[in-house]
């Protein structure tokens, strides 16, 4: 994270194939079929300014801009026997199915604690917009890539967790502005998350 925080270029062949960007893709399509059936649904959800498909999307910027980030929606108002607080987060993921069974079986906060971070830093951040927004739970929307099964989770705010990604990537930005470089997350290259950063080589190519 701290190469990105930089600018650092990726490693070779570590940009996104053809294959990635089309799933990428996908991903989006899927998140506006998502969007069209919960408004059928009964939801008032927002999920650009002035609701108007060339209005920017709603965000927020942190430390001269250097942390941001954007939200897929906000809903304003949810059919009444669902009893949804408002206004209320709503973030969307599409999963193959393995992931998505695991997500509904385990909830997202255990399965995919990286969208539990992500869900309560935004609410975090979108509170000043949005008052209201950390008091109530967000609504998670996981969709099975494979069988177009969809799960909602209500995901409640969790303050701890938000203040523990902001601090971390305050201390991002301070070394980074420093000239320092953070310890590595793992101690072994073959850690699953370094064998999916684009920045493996350049990290493990340094000196400890």
């Amino acid at each position: 994270m701290q190469f990105e925080f930089a600018g650092a270029s990726k490693d070779e062949g570590a940009d996104f194939g053809g294959r990635t960007l089309r799933i990428f893709e996908i991903g989006h399509a899927l998140e506006d079929l998502a969007i069209r059936w919960l408004r059928g649904a009964g939801f008032d959800l927002y999920t650009r300014k002035g609701n108007h498909p060339d209005g920017e999307q709603f965000g927020f910027s942190a430390a001269g801009g250097r942390i941001r980030g954007h939200v897929d929606g906000i809903i304003a108002a949810a059919p009444e026997p669902l009893q949804i607080k408002v206004p209320a987060l709503w973030e969307c993921k599409t999963m193959n199915a393995k992931n998505w069974r695991d997500t509904v079986a385990r909830g997202v906060v255990l399965a995919k604690p990286i969208y539990a971070a992500q869900i309560s830093l935004y609410q975090a951040y979108m509170e000043a917009q949005v008052p209201g927004m950390s008091a109530n739970p967000a609504l998670f929307t996981a969709i099975n890539k494979d069988t177009a099964e969809l799960h909602h989770e209500l995901v409640p705010f969790d303050a701890v967790l938000a203040q523990r990604m902001s601090d971390r990537g305050v201390r991002i930005l301070q070394a980074t502005d420093a000239g320092e470089l953070l310890p590595r997350i793992a101690t072994t290259r073959d850690f699953h998350e370094c064998r999916m950063c684009p920045w493996a080589d350049r990290c493990w190519g340094l000196s400890a």
